[in-house]
């Protein structure tokens, strides 16, 4: 949930279904924004670059790879605007990327505006509730991507112990889970307690540079590497072939995570 600007061009898009935030489209010096029911911007696209993740928090959710740089599969609960689903298709061949969102008009929108990947054997979206539908995965998913906002909060469905433990039970042996909240919301230190105790401690916090949102990672097994000098030197190659921030990643990671003087403790 990125901070809150004024557009001077906004498109609304009506809901069909009176539960559902209301879907809005802006613009600005090239940048594509969709808002869910407010001005906070969810998900951006430069539309000169589509592929380039604008938000410095969707940046933070790619952190993941510095531990599995090499994911067979990935779910995506709450498409957006399809910025993790561009980034994927472009940089990571070898992955197949399924997408759930329950909002149909959010589909229908970063379908006609957001350039989403062609569907297929690759890409996948499903219309339906993502806390449901990683209940049917089993040692099946190696990254587990929620970035499931209402327009104000995080949705209630996506923080509770049951869902956690369901995406737990859905991921790979070396399988990472990584969600998007806010800093500061009040119930963000429950939500932390809740997936430390369902990931027995194995959790990262990677804050973004930006609007107090925090990219938090959980391990199904202990992640490696976790010495620092081993994740500076895949920084470093990451950062060539990705582009993303990296370096950055490993420094925040250290800053706002148990550490000994050599590696993180996780």
């Amino acid at each position: 949930m990125a901070g809150k600007a004024r557009h001077p061009f906004r498109r609304r898009v009506r809901q069909g279904q009176d539960a559902l935030p209301e879907v809005e489209i802006s613009e600005v010096d090239n940048i594509r924004s969709l808002h869910l029911g407010s001005e906070t911007v969810q998900s951006s696209m430069d539309i000169d670059d589509p592929e380039r993740l604008v938000l410095s928090y969707s940046r933070s959710m790619m952190g993941w790879l510095l531990f599995n740089d090499a994911p067979q599969h990935i779910l995506q609960i709450g498409l957006g605007g399809g910025s993790f689903a561009r980034w994927i298709d472009f940089y990571l061949r070898d992955a197949k990327s399924v997408a759930v969102d329950i909002n149909p008009q959010v589909i229908a929108v970063a379908r006609a505006f957001f350039e989403l990947p062609e569907e297929g054997e690759r890409f996948e979206i499903v219309e339906g509730d993502g806390a449901d539908y990683v209940k049917v995965l089993r040692e099946s998913t190696d990254a587990i991507l929620v970035d499931g906002f209402d327009g104000f909060q995080i949705v209630d469905a996506l923080t509770t112990e049951e869902f956690f433990e369901d995406c737990k039970r859905a991921l790979t042996p070396d399988g990472v889970f990584v969600t998007n909240w806010w800093s500061g919301d009040i119930r963000y230190v429950s939500f932390l307690e809740r997936l430390l105790s369902v990931f027995e401690g194995r959790v990262l916090e990677l804050p973004a540079s930006t609007h107090g949102n925090v990219a938090v990672m959980a391990f199904k097994n202990s992640p490696s590497p976790v010495r620092l000098d081993a994740l500076a030197k895949r920084a470093e190659q990451l950062e060539a072939r990705f582009g993303l921030e990296f370096g950055d990643f490993v420094g925040r990671l250290k800053s706002n995570n148990l550490h000994s003087a050599n590696r993180l403790t996780v």
